[in-house]
């Protein structure tokens, strides 16, 4: 397995570095992304394939009196996410949780919103996934996507060679497969190569 393969599922101490890595490399974009997302103050928010937890981090200062949940497939990515967020978790506002998006544990009609940073491209059956996060969701809730890669540069070929199972979307495709889960009002925001998308339920 190439060390790039941690991208899609960190494992081992490969895994460990590339989540720290991650942490760090996708700053830009994540912060970027989040403008476009609106919280009150008491927000509920899921962030699925939450990675190194940073973006749980930034989520919980938007929302200094809601809870922040993460799920992630890799154990890796589990760990690393509660250690960047121990306090939070102490104090009962943040949980984070090893599982798929396609088949989440939580309640339907609970999270105000969804957050899914740089991790669409790996959804192994992205329908399906739409239709989860659609369910968790409270009516009027808001789904963020938000990838540094839109699928319209040369680039995007080289990182699915590079990384077995990835496919980066263009912003129709994504449109169109929210809105066969039920969101609508999908609004496209770009910058360079930077993607990012509010759906709402």
């Amino acid at each position: 397995m190439s060390f790039f393969e941690n991208t899609r599922k960190p494992v081992g101490l490969g895994g460990k570095i590339m989540v720290a890595m991650m942490n760090l490399g996708h700053s830009p974009v994540a912060r970027w992304g989040l403008r476009f997302l609106e919280l009150t103050p008491d927000a509920k928010v899921l962030d699925c394939g939450c990675g190194g937890g940073a973006n749980i981090k930034r989520l919980l200062k938007k929302c200094p009196e809601g809870i922040v949940k993460g799920i992630d497939y890799s154990p890796v990515s589990v760990e690393k996410s509660k250690k960047v967020n121990e306090t939070a978790i102490a104090e009962g506002r943040c949980t984070v949780l090893q599982g798929s998006v396609a088949d989440m544990i939580f309640a339907g009609d609970w999270f105000d919103a969804v957050t899914a940073f740089e991790t669409v491209y790996f959804w192994p059956d992205l329908p399906q996934c739409f239709r989860e996060v659609y369910r968790v969701l409270k009516p009027g809730g808001t789904l963020l996507i938000c990838n540094e890669s839109n699928g319209d540069t040369d680039k995007d070929k080289k990182w699915t060679k590079i990384i077995g199972d990835m496919t980066i979307y263009k912003d129709a495709e994504l449109k169109k497969y929210l809105e066969q889960a039920g969101f609508h009002d999908v609004q496209i925001h770009k910058k360079k190569s930077w993607l990012c998308i509010t759906a709402w339920k």
